[in-house]
């Protein structure tokens, strides 16, 4: 298992396995957020067999898968309320981690400077500088 810190409630990880979560509960997370659709895994580790020990270790478990193409600014909003609304540290896992990275990113720009949000993922083991313009454009419509 690859947790990985973004923010002091916001963690990342590649694709858990249902044995990990009674481990991510006793480290203190609250929120399960499985950002990987079903398609992309095996039956074992597919969003029911997550949520099913997920909730065996009280933990709150949330489905919201994402592909880069389908990170629209209403997708990144829900998947930031999810974790927002958590109450503790939130994980959110994917394939590698890199989805559940970027949009957190992309849920910062406007609220934070882009160069803070960019060092914040690169601290947590993600190199998202192509981000850039993005964080850049998305921050600049908000502020318009």
């Amino acid at each position: 298992m690859d947790i990985r810190q973004i923010t002091d409630r916001y963690f990342v990880a590649p694709q858990i396995d249902p044995a990990d979560l009674p481990d991510i509960a006793a480290a203190g997370i609250r929120t399960v957020i499985c950002n990987r659709p079903d398609a992309e895994v095996h039956p074992a580790f597919q969003a029911d067999a997550i949520e099913s020990a997920a909730r065996a270790a009280g933990l709150a478990f949330f489905r919201h898968p994402l592909t880069h193409q389908t990170m629209t600014p209403d997708v990144v909003d829900a998947h930031m309320q999810l974790a927002k609304g958590s109450d503790g540290p939130v994980l959110a896992y994917c394939a590698s981690g890199t989805r559940s990275t970027v949009v957190w990113c992309l849920g910062q720009a406007g609220q934070m400077a882009c160069d803070d949000i960019l060092r914040t993922a690169r601290e947590g083991g993600y190199d998202l500088d192509a981000l850039r313009p993005t964080i850049e454009a998305i921050a600049a419509h908000k502020a318009g």
